[in-house]
């Protein structure tokens, strides 16, 4: 990876170990006693006491976490959290909402302008001290990803382009169906996604129906059937491959502080405690499922651009760079066993005839077709690339050399076998030289390097192209 990138993933490490924190409070002893909180728990803090300070604040110093007040002065806590989410620089900065009981109207005004979440003055310690740590942790993954993603380059997303976003699916899971149906009728007045009721056992099936696709959001009651166990679901669920970026959000009975700090530090995107209204509920879970669209393109890109990184966009195969790297981990692998590995260089014969007499586009029907009936002949477990132009490079690990040159052999075969068909009226004979060079098991004087082993190939290639092309030769000096 590019030392920059290297260097900016470190950042953002460092970032979310040390936890920049900024409070933007007008009321001066709220100040004071969140810092000193803060500061004993390791983060570095930053004050703010104006909306206007903290919106300078967070422009040219980028806290990592913003705490809030939704009561101040002037121009208001929602007017100041729109202003962070319409700037490109502080859109995606995580912010908690600090808001005095007993007001759902701007608590769901604060979760409609973008806070991450809203917490009731005066906040108990060990609560929020778990919910900053789950958002920076889960805002630091997705930060990750996104340095992962821009180090692509062209390949990677800058930024996703508008799309029409699917209706989210989210589960209820509940021990009785009865409070379930409750919560899935008062939610469904305020939300457009799918709501499902779902039963421990289910949710931890896979469905291999497509009508059954896993959901997006998990809403589960702490206690299930007994205490804890609405938490060791949510640990079933983060350590299964189908269900592991699906977001949890861990319903309270009852109310309890400790409850919650315990669900979201062990992996817990949101928890909803007992008497909130469902408007506010459903606000929580479009949050939640906002996020979950976001990660999952990020994903879907980062992927994408992986793939991109080590295929060959015209035939497939893997490219050069991965190749090599491969036929590296290959040779490694042989200095710790008894078996060698043979290299095997192969060029089409006179390709560049082909491009002459019909072009260009002719010329890349033919790589590929050629590409296609070399990945047909291999072995499992085999390395094919492309290395240039009309080159291709093959991997054998763990092989012998009558089985390198049999191999060899057949692919020269399958080549050959028949013109490449161009068009309905054209079609172009092909055949390919192919160089072998087999590297022996390990011996005292250690093992040969790959840089010598993929010139041994290349040599025995001119020997074959010299030697009048459409066969085999080995270089056997290192076997």
């Amino acid at each position: 990876m590019p030392p920059r990138v290297n260097a900016k993933l470190m950042q953002v490490k460092q970032a979310s170990m040390a936890g920049r924190i900024l409070i933007v409070d007008d009321v001066a002893t709220n100040r004071i006693v969140l810092k000193v909180r803060l500061t004993e728990a390791r983060y570095q803090v930053l004050v703010a006491e104006d909306a206007a300070t903290g919106l300078q604040l967070a422009r040219s110093r980028l806290p990592d976490l913003v705490l809030m007040d939704g009561c101040l002065s002037g121009q208001g806590g929602v007017a100041a959290l729109r202003q962070l989410r319409e700037d490109p620089a502080t859109a995606r900065i995580p912010v908690i909402m600090m808001l005095s009981a007993g007001d759902p109207d701007s608590r769901l005004a604060a979760l409609q302008a973008g806070a991450d979440d809203v917490m009731t003055k005066p906040m108990d310690e060990p609560r929020m001290l778990a919910r900053l740590r789950a958002l920076l942790r889960s805002c630091g993954m997705t930060e990750e990803m996104r340095v992962r993603d821009a180090a692509l380059g062209p390949i990677g997303m800058t930024e996703a382009p508008g799309s029409f976003a699917r209706p989210g699916l989210v589960a209820l899971v509940a021990d009785k169906p009865g409070p379930a149906m409750h919560m899935r009728s008062a939610l469904a007045l305020h939300m457009t996604d799918s709501l499902v009721i779902r039963s421990r056992d289910t949710a931890l099936g896979v469905p291999d129906d497509p009508a059954m696709p896993c959901p997006d959001v998990y809403v589960i009651e702490a206690d299930l059937s007994g205490k804890g166990d609405g938490l060791r679901l949510m640990s079933d669920l983060r350590s299964r491959s189908a269900t592991r970026h699906s977001a949890v959000c861990v319903h309270l009975r009852a109310p309890s502080h400790s409850d919650a700090a315990m669900a979201f530090d062990l992996g817990a995107d949101d928890v909803i405690d007992a008497g909130l209204e469902p408007r506010e509920v459903a606000a929580r879970l479009g949050r939640l499922l906002d996020r979950k669209r976001r990660d999952d393109q990020l994903r879907a890109t980062l992927s994408d651009g992986l793939r991109l990184a080590v295929i060959d966009p015209l035939t497939g195969l893997f490219n050069r760079r991965y190749a090599l790297a491969q036929l590296g981990r290959i040779a490694e692998r042989a200095q710790r066993g008894d078996s060698g590995f043979a290299v095997l260089a192969i060029d089409l014969d006179r390709f560049k005839a082909v491009n002459d007499s019909f072009g260009h586009a002719a010329g890349d029907c033919v790589l590929i077709e050629v590409a296609r009936r070399l990945s047909l002949s291999m072995r499992a477990g085999d390395l094919l690339g492309r290395i240039g132009g009309e080159e291709f490079i093959v991997a054998l690990p763990q092989t012998t050399a009558s089985n390198a040159l049999a191999l060899a052999n057949r692919l020269r075969l399958a080549v050959e076998a028949a013109p490449v068909r161009i068009d309905t009226a054209t079609a172009i004979s092909v055949t390919i030289s192919v160089g072998l060079a087999v590297s022996g098991p390990l011996t005292p004087a250690g093992a040969e390097p790959v840089a010598a082993a993929l010139a041994r190939a290349d040599r025995a290639l001119l020997r074959a192209k010299a030697d009048g092309r459409n066969q085999v030769t080995t270089d056997r000096t290192a076997a």
